[in-house]
């Protein structure tokens, strides 16, 4: 089916953010199972799908995380909670922003958000975003402690990586290559896991 100039530039935008590298047979599968097709979301809320792409392209709301083979702009579930518990997408900025005490960190964290590679979380929300990097600055840190190494150090140290292995999908060989290298997983949750096994 011939795509719209609304679907061919929102592809565009998409890959000037995430570069362009193919999507494999398991990345589609991945992909499949953990998002959703914009349309089928779009249908299942009452929305217009190219009102909802003008959208994305305007920076109001955040690109697909992911463009299937197919060329499916896939989507989380809940692309538009947050805009509904903002009281709008008129509103959603401000609302997200002021998450933050830094309003510079705010607006990073916005733009962030607005490119579409959160998928790194099962659900993209200000409280899950902080706390994802509270655990990733934790997990890292953590071999500097001065009880690395001992019974308690270890509970600590598997009790932050299992509550961020919650936080986070497996992700896809995909996530790799546009991200230019290992993923918050493969560093704070495989990783430790890998190094230090539980006693």
């Amino acid at each position: 089916m011939p795509k719209t100039d609304l679907e061919r530039q929102l592809a565009e935008r998409f890959r000037q953010v995430n570069g362009v590298h193919p999507m494999t047979e398991d990345d589609d599968a991945y992909v499949s199972a953990q998002f959703v097709a914009l349309e089928e979301v779009c249908a299942r809320h009452g929305r217009d799908p190219d009102a909802v792409r003008r959208l994305m392209l305007e920076q109001r709301l955040p690109l697909p995380g992911y463009l299937r083979s197919d060329g499916a702009e896939m989507v989380p579930a809940d692309l538009f909670a947050l805009a509904d518990e903002a009281g709008g997408v008129e509103r959603l900025e401000a609302w997200f922003t002021a998450h933050w005490d830094d309003p510079a960190a705010g607006r990073e964290e916005w733009d962030a958000y607005l490119s579409g590679r959160y998928v790194c979380l099962h659900s993209v929300t200000p409280a899950t975003i902080r706390r994802k990097d509270d655990l990733t600055s934790a997990i890292t840190a953590a071999t500097d402690e001065p009880d690395t190494g001992s019974a308690r150090w270890s509970e600590r140290l598997h009790a932050l990586v299992d509550e961020l292995d919650a936080l986070e999908p497996a992700f896809t060989a995909y996530d790799r290559l546009r991200f230019g290298g290992p993923t918050s997983r493969d560093l704070c949750v495989d990783a430790p896991r890998d190094r230090f096994p539980r006693p």
